[in-house]
């Protein structure tokens, strides 16, 4: 079982940062792909960027490709997505997420384990 908290969502204004984090506990965390998705009110949950298990490989929407970065902290056990030049349209709840398999996948049925999400809210 793996338990995921995240933290760092707000409110910021539109051409703004925020550093989103994910702690994880009960397996180890190096083991896990991991990934944020995010869902706006009346829409479907979406990927938004994935990181494999060592680090090596990450994989973004491409909605925020070039703007979100996706990292891991294996000392930590905490994934991070830091959020830069955000846009109203990135307004939803986000998600940490994980997988007990090396490869990221961007289908919410292929994830083990989430988070309770965090609100991130960015004005015009």
């Amino acid at each position: 079982q793996v338990q995921l908290v995240e933290s760092g969502g707000g409110l910021v204004r539109a051409g703004g940062s925020l550093r989103l984090s994910c702690a994880a506990s009960g397996r180890t965390f190096s083991s896990l792909a991991m990934a944020w998705f995010r869902q706006a009110p009346g829409k479907e949950r979406e990927f938004v960027a994935g990181i494999s298990s060592n680090g090596g490989s990450t994989y973004y929407a491409d909605s925020v490709k070039g703007r979100f970065t996706i990292s891991r902290d294996s000392a930590k056990n905490t994934v991070f997505l830091q959020m830069n030049l955000l846009k109203p349209e990135d307004t939803a709840l986000y998600y940490c997420a994980a997988r007990s398999y090396d490869a990221v996948t961007k289908t919410t049925a292929s994830y083990d384990y989430w988070g309770q999400g965090i609100q991130v809210t960015v004005s015009s």
